[in-house]
């Protein structure tokens, strides 16, 4: 954290220029984060799921553009996904090996920063994203291969998927956004004939496909620049005739637009994504600046969260015989991000809180609710703030346009660390590979503790629109032992985000009763002869 604050003191004072396409140990180079995340569609069943991928890359101008290696972008940054599609500096430092190119040591944003990412929250964190507010418009780009002649839908299908009616992307960014953004002025142009064939876009790279987006993104806007205003655009969805490269892909793009070199808000879609309004969603969130929730089965597949649109946007999801699949609500930490929630609608509950708090927790889908839908259970700050680990819990019901198919009514347990991605908790052992599972649910009469035992979480009761909960701080032990029953649930080795999860059983307004270790890999838990009680 105290290089990246120095860094970024250098670059308000003196500023960057003209950096070299390769960086050289010392150099500070500016240019415009682009990130782009590629997402394969839904593994049918049985089938192994197609990890996603990932890239980072530095635009310096027309021309000027290299790949950041993506482990060191995320290490270096804090929280990357909050610097996509805006001016950064990135430093370098030497390797320990002579011969290595240089290591980055920090990305930090260049310019003036979001009011709230000055101070840590009560949670322990930086929030770093910009907020996302008023009109964003957005244009769809329809591009064929010049090998391939299909139309797989008309200009009126695309149009449509921008329309404010139920199911349609101005309606769902609008709901989901508490009205926050809006997309009035989007619109839809083509089909334009691409200058090459597919095989020239889509080139096989170590014996796989890879799409060169660039190259499509800079062709297709060229193709549609007699048709289209790009000055007040912000965003663009590309979409082909023909598969790309497996995936469909969001984030941003740089470019010709309108004569200057500017950057944007970008997607490119198969026709398996554009014709499903939850896929074209999910790379609109990546354009957003929003990276990938997961689940805590440790694997490295971040498509297996159903309970956030940027995870699993294909399961659990409602159908339109139109639209095709429907966008899920995103998460409250996504929303929360993005400057969407309502100061009044998150309540912060700090490390080291000593009070018990009964609260009426409303689902996210509730709009212009007057109670709390978001809240954050801090974890003990660390001197760098992107390191502090905490937990949020929201209310979801089965309920409305989008969320209707949810695979049930609970409140829902993120953890949300590192580059501020958030992994659903799942109380099961092992974790499930879906976490559409009763693992992932915290139903009424169940209870739940934080891995550090700083906090403990019951859901007294369900109301009409989500769920009564109350949160407690980890008891004080006296003198006196603590009570037989008060027994640590097992946490697996291999799974370091298991915890554990209780039923009913707590004293009223106490913490929840903990269970006896029997070494079973039961999620609920009863008391045994045939377990011997001892604390782990």
């Amino acid at each position: 954290m105290t290089t990246r604050r120095a860094l970024a003191g250098v670059v308000a004072l003196v500023g960057v220029c003209c950096a070299p396409a390769h960086a050289l140990e010392g150099d500070i180079v500016q240019g415009t984060l682009q990130l782009r995340w590629g997402d394969a569609r839904a593994a049918p069943p049985g089938h192994p799921a197609t990890p996603p991928v990932f890239e980072a890359w530095l635009d310096l101008g027309p021309g000027l553009r290299y790949r950041l290696d993506e482990v060191e972008a995320l290490r270096a940054a804090g929280d990357l996904a909050a610097l996509s599609n805006r001016r950064v500096a990135v430093s370098y430092v030497p390797r320990k090996s002579v011969s290595s190119d240089p290591v980055i040591e920090a990305i930090v944003p260049v310019g003036r920063l979001p009011q709230r990412a000055t101070v840590r929250e009560a949670g322990g964190r930086i929030a770093m994203a910009a907020p996302v507010t008023g009109g964003t418009r957005w244009v769809t780009l329809m591009c064929k291969f010049a090998d391939i002649a299909v139309e797989p839908k008309s200009r009126a299908f695309f149009q449509a998927q921008y329309g404010d009616a139920p199911g349609q992307l101005g309606h769902y960014w609008s709901e989901v956004s508490y009205g926050a953004i809006h997309l009035a002025g989007s619109a839809a142009y083509g089909w334009y004939t691409l200058p090459a064939a597919r095989a020239d876009y889509v080139p096989s790279i170590a014996g796989k496909p890879r799409a060169d987006l660039s190259r499509l993104f800079n062709d297709c806007v060229a193709q549609a620049e007699a048709d289209v205003d790009f000055r007040s655009v912000q965003g663009i969805n590309l979409v082909f005739n023909g598969e790309l490269d497996g995936r469909a892909w969001g984030g941003g793009a740089c470019g010709l637009l309108e004569g200057v070199d500017a950057c944007t808000r970008a997607t490119w879609s198969p026709p398996w994504a554009s014709d499903n309004v939850a896929s074209l969603a999910h790379e609109m969130g990546h354009g957003y600046g929003l990276p990938h929730s997961d689940n805590s089965d440790g694997d490295a597949d971040t498509h297996d969260n159903p309970w956030d649109l940027m995870s699993d946007a294909w399961r659990h999801a409602t159908t339109d015989p139109v639209l095709g699949l429907l966008p899920k609500h995103l998460s409250m930490h996504q929303r929360d991000r993005l400057g969407w929630l309502p100061p009044a609608r998150k309540r912060l509950v700090p490390f080291d809180n000593e009070a018990v708090h009964e609260i009426v927790l409303d689902a996210g889908s509730v709009a212009g609710s007057d109670q709390v839908q978001l809240v954050v259970l801090g974890g003990e700050a660390q001197p760098d703030p992107y390191r502090t680990v905490s937990y949020t819990l929201e209310a979801r019901r089965r309920s409305g346009t989008y969320e209707s198919a949810l695979a049930g009514d609970a409140v829902i347990i993120h953890r949300v660390a590192g580059n501020g991605a958030a992994y659903s908790v799942d109380t099961d052992t092992p974790p499930a590979d879906l976490s559409g599972n009763e693992g992932s649910m915290l139903k009424e009469g169940e209870h739940w503790n934080t891995p550090d035992g700083r906090h403990w979480v019951s859901v007294v009761a369900s109301t009409p629109t989500g769920f009564r909960v109350r949160i407690g701080p980890r008891p004080r032990v006296m003198s006196t032992p603590a009570p037989m029953l008060e027994r640590s649930l097992p946490t697996s080795s291999a799974h370091p985000l298991h915890t554990g999860r209780t039923d009913a059983g707590a004293l009223p307004g106490g913490p929840p009763r903990r269970a006896p270790v029997c070494g079973l890999p039961a999620r609920r838990w009863q008391a045994s002869p045939a377990c011997a009680p001892f604390e782990r």
